[in-house]
C-alpha cells in the first residue's frame, strides 16, 4: 500500500508538472495577431489582468504563477507589442520582456503648414490631449517617433525644439550673401522658397532670385503669399482672383515690398540652408517651364519670352 501511495503521489506530481508546463508552452487562445499595450508604470498584476481580458491567457493568476516559476526575472517593458495568433504564455512573456515594441512614427513633410500639422497629430489615435495650431514656421519637417499615450503637446514641443536647434546651427554658418537679418527672417523667406519650388536643385536659385528682389526693393510677387491669408496654407483649390492679388494684408507680396509678416508654412532644413547660402545669380524673374521646374531670367524681356513659352505649353495641354 505504501508503494502504491508513492506511485499515486508521483503520478500526481507528474500530472501537475505537465499541467504547469503545458499551460506555459502550448499554444494559447488568441485567434489572430493582436496589439497589446503595456502602459508606463503598469504592474505585472495589471498586465496579467489585461492579458486575460484580451483573451491572450485563460486566468491571470495562473499566468503570474507560471511566469514566476518558469519565466525568468527580466522585467516587462512599456510599449505596444504584437502578440501572434496562438501565442503561448511563454512566448507572450518573452515578447513583453524583450521590449520588441511596435514603433510608431508621424511625418511632417517639408512645406506642411501648421494647421495641417495639428490635423495630422489629431488623427494619431495613440496620442493624448488637445493642441492649438502651432506657430507657423516653428515646426521642423521630419519624421518623429511617437509613444502610445504621449501628449500631442509633447510631440509638438519636440518638433519645435528640433527647429530651434536646426535654425541655430544653420544661422551660425550663414553666407555673407544672405539677405536675412535675423533667424526669423530666414524662416519667413525659406517658407516662400519651400512653397515656390518642389525641385531640390532649384532651392538655392529661387532663394537667390528672391534675395535679389529684396536688395533692389522689388516686390517678391510670390503666389503662395496670396493664398496663405485665405487658407492658412491649405490648397486653394481654384485659381487666384484678381481681388485677392490686390488684397492688402500682412502676407500678400503682390501688394507690399519686403517680406511677409510671418512664415507661410514650415520650411525644411534644405530651404533654410538655401536662404542662408543662396545661389550667386542675377535672376529676378521665374515662370514654370512645364517640367515641374522653372525658367529663370535676369531681364523682363527674357522673362516675357519664357512666359510666352509657358502659355504655349498650357495651350497645347488644353489648359487655356
Amino acid at each position: 500500500m505504501r508503494g502504491r501511495g508513492k506511485l499515486i503521489a508521483l503520478l500526481a506530481a507528474a500530472a501537475a508538472l505537465l499541467w504547469l508546463l503545458g499551460g506555459w508552452y502550448l499554444p494559447g487562445p488568441l485567434d489572430q495577431d493582436t496589439e497589446f499595450v503595456v502602459a508606463q508604470g503598469d504592474s505585472f498584476g495589471q498586465v496579467s489582468a489585461k492579458l486575460e481580458e484580451l483573451g491572450a491567457t485563460d486566468q491571470s493568476g495562473l499566468f503570474e504563477l507560471r511566469a514566476k516559476l518558469l519565466g525568468g526575472s527580466a522585467p516587462i517593458k512599456a510599449g505596444t507589442f504584437m502578440l501572434p495568433k496562438g501565442a503561448s504564455q511563454a512566448t507572450i512573456l518573452d515578447i513583453l520582456q524583450g521590449g520588441k515594441v511596435i514603433r510608431r512614427f508621424v511625418t511632417v513633410p517639408e512645406g506642411m503648414p501648421s494647421i495641417m500639422v495639428k490635423e495630422r497629430l489629431a488623427a494619431q489615435a495613440n496620442l493624448a490631449g488637445e493642441i492649438a495650431v502651432p506657430d507657423e514656421g516653428s515646426v521642423l519637417p521630419d519624421t518623429y517617433e511617437i509613444g502610445v499615450g504621449e501628449s500631442r503637446k509633447a510631440v509638438v514641443a519636440r518638433m519645435q525644439a528640433a527647429m530651434d536647434r536646426t535654425l541655430k546651427d544653420l544661422w551660425a554658418n550663414r553666407s555673407s550673401r544672405t539677405v536675412a537679418r535675423t533667424p526669423r527672417e530666414a524662416v519667413i523667406l525659406a517658407s516662400i522658397v519651400e512653397k515656390e519650388t518642389g525641385k531640390p536643385e532649384e532651392r538655392r536659385l529661387v532663394a537667390g532670385l528672391y534675395s535679389n528682389r529684396l536688395r533692389k526693393g522689388m516686390m517678391l510677387q510670390a503666389d503662395p503669399t496670396i493664398i496663405y491669408p485665405i487658407t492658412r496654407g491649405k490648397p486653394l483649390g481654384r485659381r487666384i482672383r484678381q481681388s485677392e492679388i490686390a488684397a492688402v494684408n500682412g502676407y500678400n507680396t503682390y501688394a507690399m515690398v519686403g517680406l511677409p509678416s510671418g512664415p507661410i508654412t514650415n520650411p525644411g532644413r534644405a530651404s533654410i540652408e538655401a536662404v542662408l547660402n543662396p545661389a550667386d545669380t542675377d535672376a529676378l524673374y521665374m515662370v514654370a517651364d512645364g517640367t515641374g521646374g522653372h525658367a529663370f531670367a535676369a531681364t523682363l524681356e527674357e522673362h516675357n519670352r519664357n512666359v510666352a513659352k509657358w502659355f504655349a505649353i498650357r495651350r497645347a495641354r488644353g489648359e487655356l
